[in-house]
């Protein structure tokens, strides 16, 4: 029964990790049909930038941090939208899924040309050390992560639906066209999701790097386990890219734990498609109609 908690917990703070990479999906598609498969790479490339803080600068890591932020507010935030999304997004969908995937590419390539192909170290970002609960141990790290990402959901909740901005964000998700006779500035508010984007996938790489180094290819794991955490919990709500992002994490480390590690990354695959089959919209998505 402890090794189950302590496997538990674990998985939670690690799906806890995908469910921010989760949310940018499901944010992005909520206000600008945007689907990014460099989603992966978006937290691969802030722990390179954050180790060239350091190394360079000498800086801290909470204040290489504060520049990963800004860094990657610019150029994943506000550069992907103005220079990939506005202009391709007006060819279709799909024209701007294939342009995601070669910047997934072209991002993964020049961190390799850059830093090479090894693995780098990157320090903790929070406290080491393990509680112990009569006969369960769970490390400090996990219980960490946890209350981190559950601090930023609830701060992300109630930005949306407490502020003003929050809610003329929500209007464009939902009618773009509405929002605009409203008076809403619908290209600031779509700027504003990348830039929540960019933030997520900054502490996301700011959390999950310490677990597995600092490496050029880190992104296609992550990438694509934050999408089927998006597609499981449901793709139009940010609640469910939580729930999506938690219940693989667990799955994968108690498949990995009980049944067969060598297996461990097919069953989160299974799981979306029992939800594809089963229940398409997500678990707590919406079933939805869009005109193309």
């Amino acid at each position: 029964m402890a090794e189950f908690v302590q496997l538990l917990v674990s998985g939670l703070a690690t799906g806890a990790i995908y469910a921010l990479a989760a949310m940018g999906f499901t944010l992005l598609w909520q206000t600008s049909q945007t689907i990014n498969f460099a989603q992966g790479e978006f937290v691969m490339l802030p722990a390179f930038i954050m180790l060239s803080a350091i190394k360079l600068f000498g800086l801290p890591l909470y204040a290489a941090f504060g520049v990963s932020l800004l860094v990657s507010a610019l150029l994943l935030g506000f550069g992907f939208k103005r220079l990939l999304v506005d202009p391709m997004i007006r060819h279709g969908v799909l024209p701007l899924v294939i342009a995601t995937i070669a910047l997934g590419i072209f991002l993964k390539e020049g961190v390799k040309l850059v830093y090479g192909a090894e693995a780098l170290p990157f320090p903790e970002a929070l406290p080491q050390g393990i509680w112990r609960f009569a006969s369960v141990s769970v490390t400090v790290n996990d219980i960490g992560v946890l209350l981190l990402v559950f601090a930023m959901v609830l701060a992300l909740q109630g930005f949306l639906s407490r502020t003003t901005t929050g809610r003329a964000m929500q209007a464009v998700a939902q009618n773009p066209d509405t929002a605009r006779i409203l008076g809403i500035d619908v290209p600031r508010m779509i700027t504003y999701t990348f830039l929540v984007n960019a933030a997520l996938v900054s502490v996301a790489a700011l959390l999950i790097t310490p677990v597995y180094l600092a490496k050029f290819d880190n992104g296609e794991s992550i990438g694509l386990i934050a999408f089927i955490a998006a597609i499981v919990g449901g793709f139009n709500q940010i609640r469910g890219a939580l729930v999506g992002g938690l219940l693989i994490g667990v799955i994968d480390n108690l498949s990995g734990a009980y049944i067969s590690a060598a297996y461990r990354e097919a069953f989160p695959l299974l799981l979306l498609i029992a939800v594809i089959l089963f229940r398409p919209q997500g678990l707590l998505g919406r079933a939805e109609e869009r005109r193309v």
